[in-house]
C-alpha cells in the first residue's frame, strides 16, 4: 500500500528542492542562505547542488514545475516572496498535480496499478476544496502583481484613487470572497507601489464591480481598475476585448448589470465620470495574471 503523499515526499519534494537549490545558488545565494530559505540543512543543500539526490525526470521536466521554480527563485532571492508564500505556491501545484489523471496521479497509479482499474474516478485530494480555492486565488493575485510591478508604464495608468487587482473564489458572493491589495496600488514618484500582500475582503470598489458583472452573467474571476482614456478603450478593443459603458453615479450593480446585458461578452467596463466621480476603466479576465498581462500589453 502506497499513498500519494509518499510520492510527494519521495519524488516531488527532492526534485523541487534540488531545482530550487540550484536556481538560488545560480542567483548568487550562499549555501547557508539557501538552507535558510528552504528550511533544510547546509549539508542537504550541498547534496542537492552536487546532484547527490535522485530526482524524478518527469517531475523536473514538467513545464509547470519549471515555471514555478523560476518564479520562486526570482521572488525568494529578491525577498519579494517569503518561504511561507513559496510553500503555499508549491502546495497549490501539488494539489493540481494530484488531481485525477495529472502527473502525480499518474505516478501514483504506476506505483499502485490497482488504482487505474478503480472505477470511482479516484482523487486523493479534492482540488476544489475551499482552502485550495483560496490559495489559488491568492497565488493568482500575487503573480498578477509581479507582472504589473515590472510592466513599464503601468504607473501612468493608475488613477488618482489608486488601482486594485482583485480575484475571487469560484462561488464568490460578497467582498469577503474577493482577494485584493490592502490600501490599493498607487503611483509613487512614477513607480507602481504595492503596499502589502494580497488578502481577502480588503477591496470594496473593484470587488463590487467584479461581483456585479458575475451576477449578471460574466464568467470573469478577476478585475483591475485603471484611469479612463478613450484611446485606452480603443486599444483594448483592438486587442480583442469587448467594451461597454456604465453609469457609476447610481447603483453599481444595476449599472454594471445593464452594461453586461447590452454586451454579454464585455471584458472592459468603463465610466466617463461625473460630479465627484473619477472616470475609470475596469478590465475583467479569467484570473489576475491574465488581467495583468492585458494591462502590460497596453503600456
Amino acid at each position: 500500500m502506497q499513498f500519494v503523499e509518499e510520492i510527494v515526499v519521495d519524488e516531488f519534494l527532492p526534485t523541487v528542492r534540488s531545482l530550487l537549490a540550484s536556481n538560488l545558488r545560480d542567483r548568487g545565494l550562499t549555501q547557508s542562505e539557501v538552507a535558510d530559505v528552504l528550511g533544510i540543512s547546509q549539508s542537504a543543500v550541498s547534496k542537492y547542488a552536487h546532484g547527490d539526490v535522485t530526482i524524478n525526470d518527469r517531475i523536473a521536466g514538467d513545464d509547470r514545475v519549471r515555471t514555478l521554480v523560476e518564479e520562486l527563485g526570482t521572488g525568494l532571492s529578491a525577498g519579494d516572496i517569503s518561504p511561507v508564500q513559496a510553500l503555499i505556491e508549491l502546495e497549490v501545484l501539488v494539489r493540481d498535480l494530484e488531481s485525477g489523471g495529472d502527473l502525480l496521479a499518474q505516478l501514483h497509479e504506476e506505483a499502485v496499478p490497482e488504482l487505474a482499474d478503480h472505477g470511482a474516478g479516484f482523487r486523493v485530494h479534492d482540488p476544489e476544496s475551499e482552502r485550495r480555492a483560496s490559495e489559488r486565488v491568492l497565488s493568482s493575485v500575487r503573480k498578477g502583481l509581479s507582472v504589473l510591478e515590472t510592466a513599464s508604464g503601468f504607473a501612468g495608468l493608475i488613477p488618482a484613487v489608486g488601482s486594485n487587482l482583485v480575484a475571487c473564489t469560484p462561488d464568490a458572493e460578497d467582498v469577503d470572497d474577493v482577494a485584493g491589495v490592502p490600501g490599493r496600488i498607487f503611483d509613487v514618484k512614477g513607480r507602481a507601489t504595492v503596499p502589502a500582500a494580497p488578502e481577502f475582503g480588503v477591496s470594496e470598489h473593484v470587488a463590487r464591480v467584479l461581483l456585479a458583472a458575475r451576477r449578471h452573467g460574466s464568467e470573469a474571476s478577476a478585475a483591475i481598475n485603471i484611469r479612463y482614456d478613450s484611446e485606452l478603450v480603443d486599444e483594448l478593443e483592438e486587442l480583442g476585448h469587448v467594451a461597454a459603458e456604465f453609469d457609476e453615479s447610481g447603483d453599481v450593480s444595476s449599472s454594471v448589470g445593464a452594461a453586461i446585458e447590452d454586451e454579454s461578452d464585455a471584458t472592459v467596463l468603463y465610466q466617463t465620470g461625473g460630479m465627484g466621480i473619477e472616470p475609470l476603466i475596469y478590465v475583467l479576465g479569467p484570473d489576475a495574471q491574465s488581467v495583468a498581462n492585458t494591462i502590460r500589453s497596453c503600456t
